[in-house]
């Protein structure tokens, strides 16, 4: 009879063969899920038994990992600032690197404050929910031009039980929003057109495309966000924009343009510039 460490092992050497990127932590997540232990559970728990059915759905996740399939497009779920994120085809996989943002703005809000948020291009709603577990007194508009990425983040919403303060609103951008909104939030799509022929193969084939592509030099979604937000925003409001490792100036100096004031430059634990952070008007520092 096969155990759980045996069942694991296998699985983490026909990952290792295949050359993938993180085959060690792949067979961990893919294998607890099958198991339906926790992922550290999975080693503890290495002699006990598997099951026929948990033998077959395990080695079905690991045939579609080899064949290409992200992690979390197969489990359809993401894990981001310790919570568990459904995803759908309409939807980013949200990524570590992202959780910067959502610290930048807890570092620099009081908890007990009312705040408006507004998340552009919330996708799976990773920003919005993530801060508004955070945030007891905040609301935070998530906005999407997709109705099914909208249908995503309001189930993300109810299943960490913050559903009565996220508000979906079907927009192209900010451009539906009223004033008064204190932080304008956005991971907008970034990559350079030609650069999203050169992604990983999980990315390119299961990310959405218009997620992705930021035009030809990356940048077209900031050149709609930016200007709409400083419509939006109160007048001390704020704006967080994460951006690619290498357009720091080019997104500072359309800020700039617009009339923005205090900027910041946040980087991630990898040291990469991450996010951009803004004031709309004189108001002190930070």
């Amino acid at each position: 009879m096969t155990t759980f460490g045996d069942l694991y092992r296998d699985v983490r050497k026909r990952f290792r063969e295949a050359n993938l990127e993180t085959p060690d932590l792949d067979a961990r997540l893919l294998m607890a899920a099958a198991l339906e232990v926790s992922p550290s559970d999975l080693i503890l728990r290495e002699d006990d038994k598997v099951g026929d059915e948990q033998r077959l759905l395990a080695l079905k996740y690991a045939d579609q990992r080899l064949i290409g399939l992200p992690v979390g497009r197969i489990l359809g779920e993401r894990e981001f600032w310790g919570l568990r994120f459904r995803l759908n085809e309409e939807t980013l996989e949200p990524r570590p690197d992202t959780e910067t943002l959502v610290q930048a703005v807890l570092d620099r809000v009081s908890c007990e404050g009312s705040l408006v948020l507004a998340d552009i291009g919330t996708g799976t709603g990773a920003i919005a929910v993530a801060l508004l577990t955070e945030l007891p007194n905040a609301v935070c508009a998530a906005i999407d031009i997709s109705e099914r990425a909208l249908e995503c983040a309001r189930g993300n919403a109810a299943r960490h039980g913050v559903a009565e303060r996220l508000l979906p609103v079907r927009s192209d951008y900010a451009s539906s929003l009223g004033a008064g909104v204190d932080w304008v939030l956005s991971n907008p799509p970034y990559i350079r057109t030609k650069v999203v022929e050169g992604l990983s193969r999980e990315v390119r084939e299961h990310d959405p495309g218009r997620a992705l592509d930021g035009g030809t030099d990356g940048l077209d979604a900031y050149r709609e966000i930016v200007p709409q937000a400083l419509q939006c925003l109160s007048p001390d409001g704020r704006i967080a924009l994460e951006i690619g490792f290498d357009q720091e100036q080019e997104v500072s100096e359309l800020l700039r343009q617009c009339g923005f004031l205090h900027i910041e430059i946040i980087q991630d634990l990898a040291g990469n510039d991450r996010v951009v952070l803004a004031m709309r008007r004189e108001s002190g520092a930070f």
